[in-house]
């Protein structure tokens, strides 16, 4: 492309030429140009205009920036619903856990006063979220917050319902709860005929018949205080539960523990013989609460056979 320039004066030409990839590059600046300069006169020209409250440019700038306003409000506003309605179902969830997780607390056995401390810790209201006109984004973080809350107040529940659970469950291993030896009960506990003497005394335990060399198996967990002869109970095996209850095992051929043992429910002990003031091979379980002589059969929950047995006689 040629460019021809004239000088009036001179009457002189010049000529200009310039090239494809020129023209690329001058419409290129030129656009670049334009915008600079239209950004140049929004900011000094409209900014100003606004600023200083012209006429006509001020209204007009006015109603574009409050459209671009009104459409972040209604992008924020449409978020702040979903939120809400979110916040609704996690609260409504909540409820029915916290209703859950005092049921399971009054079943572990937590106390009312317990109960109502939590509570007054954690005081606050429940309900689903009911979404109102004007909701503002404060008011959503207020209500996760109250949400937070409330769920580590059921949390609080359900770890005091776990440790109450497991020291029932603790409790129930260290009770003596299971026949000491397989088999039925030969003599019960109560007054009877005493074998060697033929005259009415009390028997302080059961006896359980077997063969020598039979696993005796500990009742409950404890720890082993005894395990050594006696005169009349030949050698015996006794364990310590805690609270004063003792169990013990007499008239054993072998002792598989040794005291200061911790032993474990079901776990062996001794093996069945025949020492001490005996007439045969048998087990003589005896158990102790602060020293005074129980009825074995009534702590033995699991071993209906022997319990029946007892009964009987």
């Amino acid at each position: 492309m040629q460019i021809l320039i004239t000088h009036g004066r001179l009457a002189r030409v010049r000529c200009l030429q310039l090239s494809v990839p020129q023209l690329v590059l001058a419409a290129a600046g030129l656009a670049l140009a334009l915008m600079l300069g239209s950004g140049a006169i929004y900011h000094f020209v409209f900014l100003k205009a606004v600023d200083e409250g012209w006429p006509l440019v001020s209204q007009v700038v006015r109603l574009v920036v409050r459209d671009e306003q009104l459409e972040r409000d209604r992008f924020l506003r449409e978020n702040l619903d979903a939120m809400a309605v979110k916040v609704g179902e996690m609260q409504a969830q909540v409820v029915r856990l916290q209703a859950v997780s005092e049921r399971v607390a009054r079943a572990a056995g937590l106390k009312p006063e317990e109960l109502k401390a939590l509570q007054a810790a954690s005081a606050g209201a429940g309900g689903p979220y009911v979404p109102l006109d004007g909701r503002t984004l404060d008011g959503v973080n207020a209500a996760l917050d109250a949400l937070l809350a409330d769920s580590e107040r059921s949390g609080d529940l359900y770890t005091l319902a776990e440790s109450r659970l497991a020291e029932q469950r603790m409790a129930t291993l260290l009770v003596p709860s299971i026949a000491p030896v397989d088999g039925p009960v030969g003599s019960g506990f109560g007054v009877r005929q005493d074998p060697l003497t033929g005259r009415a005394a009390l028997h302080t335990g059961l006896d359980f018949p077997a063969d020598i060399g039979t696993p005796i198996v500990a009742a409950a967990g404890g720890v082993v205080i005894a395990a050594e002869r006696d005169a009349a109970y030949g050698l015996a095996v006794q364990v310590d539960h805690g609270n004063g209850l003792v169990t013990r095992y007499a008239h054993t051929s072998k002792s598989l523990v040794k005291a200061g043992d911790l032993v474990r429910r079901g776990q062996p002990i001794a093996e069945v013989g025949n020492s001490g003031r005996s007439t045969g091979p048998h087990l003589h379980f005896e158990v102790l609460l602060d020293g005074a002589p129980q009825n074995p059969a009534r702590f033995l929950a699991g071993a209906a056979a022997p319990i029946k047995a007892a009964k009987a006689r």
